[in-house]
């Protein structure tokens, strides 16, 4: 994550109305603060804060009123329009209100606030910002997330093990996303060695659309791998995810943390016929059953087993 930015760029200002035939009136907009909230590649969140003052003798009145509007600096056209309720303001004192905007991430724009009471408008002051496509993080947030991967064995021969890697990514945007680059590389956890990689793309998905995008790594087998994803637009990183496939995986045996081997054979998991249509199940009538056994069958040969029972037991009395 990356720290909240400040924007403020080339402050333009009227003393508290925009124009001179405002009415007269005891409100006035003293401040505009805008930070950056989050920026992704095409779009920017801002967190548009005004100070609104009342510097009468008296409460503002309870139908009062906050406009705010941003035009593109380069068309003049009209980008967003938000309309904020504030109530009354208590005499001598200054009223915070922040209103969060989602914005193009490109040219610059005219914001303007407006104060408006009982639907007549009493103040406004405006600021310009400039260069908003240069606003980046640490790490810049695409409307792409790596949401989860799962792993499954496609083969296992001479010490090698084909692992399939399914990574499900999630377009988090306002719109449809950009096609990044995605490299995927097998790393070993104890030497941190890269075993394998593969360069694949994420493809454009809608808002809040999940898909699922494959890729085959060949690893030895009987070690334990971190498999990273990484997203490139052009030559920068813009979004990294981590999971793990454990081949040789550790234990704990006793109180003293003594770590045990545990032996795993890959090729136990070895996916075959993915994808395939599934085998048709057999119905519950179709398996086979037992006959039923000749009725007194079974009486019979009781009372046989009774009958030599006795007379074993009359024998060996007699001697």
């Amino acid at each position: 994550m990356f720290c909240l930015l400040l924007v403020m760029i080339s402050l333009v200002s009227t003393s508290g109305c925009l124009r001179s035939f405002e009415e007269e009136s005891q409100l006035q907009i003293i401040n505009i603060d805008v930070m950056a909230k989050d920026v992704r590649s095409a779009f920017v969140d801002l967190n548009v804060t005004m100070y609104v003052e009342n510097y009468g003798e008296t409460a503002s009145n309870n139908n009062t009123t906050l406009v705010l509007k941003a035009y593109s600096t380069r068309t003049g056209l009209l980008e967003i329009e938000k309309e904020n309720p504030i109530g009354n303001i208590p005499a001598e004192s200054t009223r915070k209100v922040t209103v969060p905007v989602n914005l193009p991430k490109k040219d610059g724009y005219r914001v303007v606030a407006l104060v408006f009471e009982d639907g007549s408008r009493k103040s406004g002051r405006q600021i310009t910002l400039n260069n908003i496509e240069d606003l980046q993080g640490s790490l810049e947030t695409p409307g792409v997330e790596i949401s989860e991967m799962d792993f499954m064995i496609r083969e296992v021969a001479e010490k090698k093990v084909l692992i399939q890697n399914d990574i499900y990514l999630t377009n988090e945007g306002v719109g449809e996303n950009e096609n990044y680059r995605m490299l995927v590389k097998a790393r070993e956890m104890d030497a941190s060695l890269i075993a394998d990689k593969a360069w694949t793309d994420t493809g454009t998905f809608e808002p809040d659309e999940t898909v699922i995008r494959s890729v085959n790594l060949s690893v030895p087998d009987n070690y334990n791998y971190a498999v990273e994803v990484i997203l490139w637009e052009d030559d920068t990183i813009v979004r990294q995810g981590v999971d793990y496939v454990q081949l040789n995986p550790e234990k704990e045996i006793d109180k003293d943390k003594r770590l045990q081997t545990k032996n795993i054979d890959s090729g136990d998991f070895v996916v075959e016929g993915f994808g395939e249509a599934p085998v048709e199940e057999e119905s519950a009538s179709e398996y086979p059953t037992e006959e039923p056994g000749t009725p007194g069958f079974e009486i019979f040969g009781a009372l046989m087993m009774l009958c030599m029972v006795y007379f074993v037991a009359r024998r060996n009395k007699d001697e």
